[in-house]
């Protein structure tokens, strides 16, 4: 694989070592301002368009991705086309070469893809995203609330007001809202996944905003199980370990901490952000009809609740 595209062609369903199937990378100091441009980046991460190629699971269905330009986003998003869907992503304006390159994937797949160019901490774009996508995919029955912010501070008196506020505003509250403007068009059998974060559980003490809104993003998706169960709407989350995606080295990482990310789990290497689809697409799948206020843990092998 070269260490300026990741062009992995191995199948997500063919056998192999897990240890093996990525490299470990040793990514060298980088930074880009926020919010990150995934071209731009050492490696660039994976997002399945050489390797996903999906068994119709989702085969009709219309999704709507916030944060779906790059990341654990742009792979679930290629994913969820490769399995039948029709997606919507959101991104924020500088991020309008990856949010191309992921519509591009999807109508090679002969899928609709819908752009939506945002910023999620303003409340009226939650409603207008969620509107957009229902009007132009016709209809929406899945929701998966991806973007976030994550800036890396060494104290508590380094986290100004403007960061922290804008940090509980994308991560949890965009996540009540968007939600909330979802639920008049999702019907029985549809779904609403949250990625959350080991960080949930494990915080580490140079991310505290962002630690306590994925606690958060736990607990929203636990209570909204609940009270969703009943209307046949499932509600569950996925919590990533460490993945390579853009918000590493846009002050997401002290830099000096980039050439071993991801090197402290059991199978001791980063995951690329093909390595999260799977989950998503599961939760979004009938197959997981019984599956309801779950977090479902993809950390490479670290203890988790």
């Amino acid at each position: 694989m070269s260490t300026d595209d990741a062009r992995t062609s191995t199948d997500q369903l063919a056998f192999v070592n897990p240890v093996e199937r990525f490299p470990e990378i040793s990514p060298p100091k980088q930074h880009q301002e926020e919010p990150g441009v995934q071209k731009e980046m050492t490696p660039t991460p994976d997002i399945g368009e050489y390797s996903y190629r999906g068994t119709g699971r989702l085969e009709g269905r219309k999704a709507l991705i916030t944060g779906g330009d790059s990341g654990i986003g742009a792979a679930t998003a290629v994913a969820f086309a490769r399995e039948g869907a029709d997606v919507a992503i959101t991104y924020l304006a500088p991020e309008e070469r990856d949010a191309e390159k992921v519509a591009r994937i999807i109508t090679e797949c002969g899928r609709r893809a819908v752009t939506i160019a945002g910023d999620l901490i303003d409340p009226a774009f939650c409603t207008e995203a969620v509107e957009r996508a229902a009007n132009e995919l016709g209809g929406l029955d899945i929701l998966v609330n991806n973007a976030g912010k994550q800036v890396a501070t060494q104290s508590l008196s380094e986290i100004g007001d403007e960061q922290l506020e804008e940090t509980f505003h994308a991560n949890i509250l965009a996540m009540f809202r968007t939600t909330r403007a979802a639920l008049k068009h999702l019907p029985a059998g549809a779904t609403v996944i949250n990625t959350t974060s080991i960080q949930a559980y494990q915080p580490s003490p140079t991310l505290l905003d962002y630690a306590s809104t994925k606690a958060a993003i736990n607990n929203f998706s636990k209570g909204l199980a609940q009270q969703l169960a009943p209307q046949g709407i499932r509600v569950n989350a996925v919590a990533p370990g460490p993945v390579w995606t853009p918000i590493q080295p846009s002050e997401g990482q002290p830099q000096e901490k980039l050439p071993k990310f991801g090197q402290d789990t059991p199978l001791g290497r980063a995951a690329q952000p093909t390595e999260m689809a799977p989950a998503f697409v599961f939760l979004a799948s009938p197959e997981s009809s019984y599956v309801i206020g779950e977090t479902m843990n993809v950390n490479g092998g670290k203890p988790t609740p």
